[in-house]
């Protein structure tokens, strides 16, 4: 948000002599409504329209999937008032995620929220007595507190309003009207998804008998249709990719249809193994067989998964709108954008020079153009300040474009063995973090900016290195004995 009020700033003023006093400040005031609206819907807590109270809103970032147990004690504290006995159980379950991703508690901030969380577990629950937690009383507990939440704020009702509003236009004169429904139903239908979430969790703790007679299939369907429901609680740019959209119409332009498809799964790509999971929204693509062998962060691959689709739909409306049930994209869109996106690398190779990971531009085939630029992109979406080494960025693109031409000759997909840590895969962890972590050692040791450019590397040395042939000295992965990645001593800092 700071940048881009930057930005705009920027370019109000470079605006300011072609525009009159009048304008100008009209400009500047629907600049700033929008500003105060996006932190005041920042400050509010997203979907649930309160401020993270208690313990929600303080999870660690050091757990892996801090975002769903946020979610889930942002639940309980919404329905505390309404059933206590249901937000402890929230909070149990939001205590065993915790457990089961940092068991040790070894994370920053880890030991202190479980115990927080605890202590809250206790107060919620009065302690209950000892023995065996029956989890088929909280199913049952669960189950009935949904119906009668989902009754007691007409889910169907709820819905179809907003829904009936929305499509008749008439909401122009009255934006606060929709936004108001639209936020209600997202507040209503964010719980709701916790609630099937937990269920679904703690439903996996008994026997698959007991689970059959506890949830009847028509219940079932219910929180299934609810859950599909929850469209836009997905976050999404401007193209709704994970989710169902009934109201979003860009998904049905035939350029942006043509480049969905044109990123799907092939019977060229291994097999994605089972534990990787794809919304029920959309077919698998060659983004989630990325995620799976180099272990991109979620975020970055749903955020280029959208990127790409537009630079996709964007070319090949420049081309001319395609027709029919199933529209393709055309040859020319994907070469283009190819071309546009691996430019710099294709000048790195001429440069050193150095074979590009494929042997014959011409011979490439569209499939295979589109996995190059999806790698590149989600390679720069996770680089953090590393982006400002783009050559660097080159070298890294280089050896797992290497690596990914490996894998794609096995039956199954695998992790990439320059990703594969303690914890997993993580490209970040693993390729990112030595990078950055040197760079940022010699920028924290420029004395203040005062030092001489001969007394520590900046952005401009570090690209030097990687235009120079010595950067393979670096090996892959990375050899992080090598000198490149010694750190400076550290210098006393002038006040």
């Amino acid at each position: 948000l700071g940048r881009s009020c930057g930005a705009a700033s920027e370019s109000a003023r470079a605006c300011r002599s072609s525009r009159g006093p009048g304008e100008m400040a009209r400009a500047e005031a629907n600049w700033e409504r929008l500003v105060r609206a996006a932190l005041r819907g920042d400050r509010m807590g997203g979907v649930y329209g309160v401020p993270a109270s208690g313990i929600a809103g303080n999870v660690p970032s050091s757990l892996g999937n801090n975002t769903h147990i946020d979610e889930v004690l942002r639940a309980a504290d919404e329905i505390q008032d309404e059933d206590p006995t249901v937000a402890r159980i929230l909070c149990e379950h939001a205590y065993a995620l915790a457990q089961n991703l940092d068991p040790n508690s070894e994370g920053r901030g880890v030991l202190q929220f479980k115990t927080g969380l605890m202590s809250v577990i206790r107060q919620k629950l009065a302690k209950r007595e000892g023995g065996a937690i029956d989890r088929s009383q909280d199913i049952a507990k669960l189950q009935e507190f949904y119906k009668l939440y989902r009754e007691r704020h007409k889910v169907d009702e709820l819905c179809d309003d907003e829904m009936k509003l929305r499509e008749s236009g008439v909401f122009s004169g009255n934006l606060g009207e929709l936004e108001r429904k639209t936020l209600k139903r997202k507040k209503v239908l964010a719980t709701l998804k916790v609630l099937w979430s937990v269920i679904e969790d703690i439903t996996k703790e008994i026997s698959p008998e007991d689970a059959a007679n506890l949830i009847s299939e028509e219940m079932k369907k219910v929180m299934q249709k609810d859950a599909a429901r929850t469209e836009d609680v997905v976050a999404y740019n401007i193209i709704p990719l994970d989710s169902l959209s009934t109201t979003n119409l860009i998904v049905t332009f035939p350029e942006v249809r043509a480049a969905i498809s044109s990123l799907q799964y092939h019977r060229d790509l291994p097999r994605l193994p089972n534990t990787i999971s794809v919304p029920d929204a959309r077919n698998s693509d060659m983004l989630d067989l990325l995620h799976c062998v180099f272990g991109f962060q979620k975020d970055n691959v749903s955020n280029q998964r959208e990127h790409i689709v537009h630079l996709l739909a964007n070319e090949q409306s420049r081309l001319g709108k395609l027709s029919g049930n199933e529209p393709k994209i055309d040859e020319g869109a994907v070469h283009v954008v190819f071309s546009k996106s691996l430019d710099n690398y294709i000048k790195w190779c001429n440069y050193l020079p150095l074979r590009p990971v494929w042997n014959n531009i011409e011979s490439l085939t569209k499939e295979k153009k589109l996995l190059y630029v999806c790698l590149y992109y989600l390679i720069w979406g996770e680089a953090a300040n590393v982006r400002f080494l783009p050559e660097g960025l080159c070298y890294i693109f280089h050896h797992l474009a290497r690596e990914l031409e490996v894998i794609m000759q096995k039956q199954t997909a695998e992790p990439a063995g320059s990703c594969i840590s303690n914890d997993g895969v993580s490209f970040l962890d693993q390729v990112i973090y030595p990078l950055y972590e040197i760079v940022a050692a010699e920028a924290g040791n420029n004395d203040n900016g005062r030092a001489a450019h001969s007394a520590w590397r900046n952005y401009d040395d570090f690209n030097e290195f990687f235009w120079s042939e010595k950067c393979f000295q670096l090996g892959w992965p990375w050899k992080l004995s090598n000198p490149f990645f010694s750190k400076p001593s550290r210098k006393e800092q002038r006040a």
